[in-house]
């Protein structure tokens, strides 16, 4: 194979190059399959793609798959992503990576399909969002600590605290600052 030399960074952006030329140049009536190219894995590989306002969302599968289920798998998916994006747009795939493959990953994991109910995906994506609003609110205590004390305004550093029975003294630190 021709790639070999490459690194797998370099093969990815070629696949990824290939396959933008391969469905860009297709007309918007022709159907939404086509044959892999030469880096995807030949005509063993079938890439499927759906095309939405700007966005081109292409799965690539092996040719047991069916390209009709894989559609409404890519429909199922970008009308999810509409849902929890409210207009899913580029911005919204660029800057929220990780909830895009939270929710793919809710669809499809491992190559095989977990769930098709969009309302069945949401609901663990609201769950799942639920989940990290409140973690959210205990792992920012820290940083909101550290800022309330860096906002107390004191005339001078304290040379002692004592807390209940703990004295604690406090090094000179103006060297330091």
């Amino acid at each position: 194979m021709k790639h070999l030399s490459l690194d797998p960074e370099e093969i990815q952006q070629q696949i990824v190059r290939e396959t933008f030329h391969l469905v860009l140049k297709r007309d918007d009536n022709i159907c939404n399959f086509l044959e892999g190219g030469s880096l995807i894995g030949g005509s063993d590989y079938k890439l499927i793609y759906r095309h939405y306002a700007t966005l081109y969302f292409v799965f690539c599968v092996d040719s047991s798959e069916s390209e009709l289920g894989i559609l409404d798998l890519i429909q199922v998916f970008v009308e999810t992503l509409d849902k929890c994006f409210e207009n899913v747009c580029e911005l919204d795939l660029i800057f929220h990576m990780d909830k895009v493959h939270y929710i793919l990953q809710e669809v499809v994991m491992g190559g095989m399909v977990l769930e098709t109910n969009m309302n069945e995906i949401v609901a663990q994506i609201e769950a799942q969002n639920k989940l990290e609003k409140s973690e959210g609110g205990l792992s920012a205590a820290p940083a909101r600590a550290v800022s309330a004390v860096k906002n107390i305004n004191l005339p001078e550093m304290p040379r002692n605290i004592n807390i209940g029975d703990l004295n604690i003294k406090v090094p000179n630190l103006s060297q330091f600052v």
